[in-house]
């Protein structure tokens, strides 16, 4: 069988993966405890369970506009207005199955085959792949101080006249870094000034800690939305408890709306409107669950930072966000346990019945990601775990179920 050789290019995702593995293990039995998922335990709103019954029970759901439902969108205007201070029209707005099809309808509308598109490391693990589906060449972006910020310097140096874009994620996915606001006025800045896009990826752009602030790419741009070069992509996914909904949306000039619209009609044709429904009572619904997730997430994080700095040899950066954090295992990378981050990470799920997802996988090998989403029992116990299996001044026995254990092979 021949198979295109740009899908045959597409890498398998890891998190995916893992997560197979652990459900797999489940079934089998075993007390596996998920430190690699990034999805908040809160529930759906009940303002979006209601709309979308609904809707349902009315049995009218048929095709809707492929933009999305104008109801929708006019909650998603308010949502800007609210939140980014940005007063924008209907036309500016796509609703897409999750914002992942957002980022790939923008990169398919931007980009033709060897155009570059700028990715920041630490990044989320499908831009690059999103990146290569088009057939454009990601350009990744490295500190070189091993920090999770790229210097603007590092940034300007990588611009080519192939660039057409740069993709920001502050708070950032996997690392929790929040990037200064000086840094994303320049690469606004920037951005205007070649002609390029900045494509802000702000789906965790309310759950800051420590009194960061995810500042709106708009703050830095005097030109109207039209003529500006940003674009804002977000959901519902992570704010409202609504993974499995698969719903976000495209903030952007109308010239690239109306293109990706016809993207979308090619391909999905248009957002179910029941899973339209939901995402519309969550916007219009009791906006405090979003503090209340963020101070609940807050207090993990306090949390998974306390048990992780009980490790000897451990390098744990702050977290300033979203539900992630990326220690520094290398010093845990030895040959009797494992090579790189991705055989560190098949050892602890092996070992210590826990999922982590390989720094690898972020474009930062030597860590690992680690969401503090689940749990306070999950993280307390997974971590306890991972040092038992990894750290040889903590103690050589533990019980994982039922089944008493004994560490030898450090």
């Amino acid at each position: 069988m021949s198979l295109s050789q740009l899908a045959r290019g597409i890498a398998t995702s890891p998190t995916l993966a893992l997560n197979e593995e652990a459900r797999l293990l489940r079934e089998r039995g075993e007390p596996v405890i998920n430190l690699g998922i990034g999805e908040p335990k809160n529930k759906t709103p009940i303002t979006a369970i209601l709309s979308s019954g609904a809707k349902l029970s009315s049995g009218d759901v048929k095709y809707v506009p492929t933009d999305g439902l104008p109801s929708l969108k006019k909650a998603i205007l308010r949502y800007m207005e609210d939140h980014y201070n940005q007063i924008v029209s209907p036309q500016n707005v796509i609703v897409t199955e999750g914002a992942k099809q957002s980022l790939f309808n923008i990169i398919y509308t931007l980009c033709d085959a060897q155009d570059e598109v700028i990715v920041l490391a630490p990044y989320w693990v499908s831009y690059p792949e999103i990146v290569k589906m088009v057939g454009a060449i990601p350009v990744i972006v490295t500190p070189e101080d091993g920090s999770f910020i790229p210097s603007f310097e590092e940034i300007e140096l990588t611009v080519s006249s192939y660039t057409k874009a740069i993709i920001v994620n502050s708070p950032n996915n996997p690392s929790g870094a929040v990037y200064p606001a000086e840094l994303i006025g320049q690469i606004v800045e920037l951005c205007e000034r070649k002609g390029i896009y900045v494509i802000m990826d702000d789906i965790y752009h309310k759950l800051v800690f420590d009194e960061n602030v995810a500042t709106p790419a708009y703050s830095f741009s005097k030109k109207d939305i039209e003529n500006s070069h940003i674009i804002v992509v977000n959901g519902v996914s992570k704010l409202y408890g609504m993974t499995g909904f698969r719903l976000g949306w495209t903030v952007a000039p109308k010239r690239l709306i109306e293109v990706m619209t016809n993207v979308q009609v090619q391909t999905t044709s248009c957002v179910s409107p029941v899973i339209q429904a939901a995402a519309e009572g969550a916007l219009t619904g009791m906006q405090s669950i979003i503090e209340s997730l963020r101070l609940t997430i807050q207090n993990n994080r306090t949390i998974m930072l306390q048990e992780l700095r009980s490790f000897t040899d451990l390098r744990v950066p702050p977290s300033g966000g979203t539900f992630y954090i990326l220690p520094d295992f290398k010093a845990y990378v030895r040959s009797s346990v494992a090579k790189n981050s991705a055989e560190l990470s098949q050892f602890l799920l092996k070992k210590a019945l826990v999922v982590t997802v390989p720094g690898s996988a972020f474009g930062m090998e030597g860590h690992l990601r680690l969401s503090y989403a689940g749990s306070v029992k999950d993280i307390t116990v997974g971590v306890e775990r991972m040092k038992w299996a990894l750290d040889p001044n903590a103690p050589n026995e533990i019980y994982i179920g039922d089944r008493r254990l004994v560490r030898d092979w450090l």
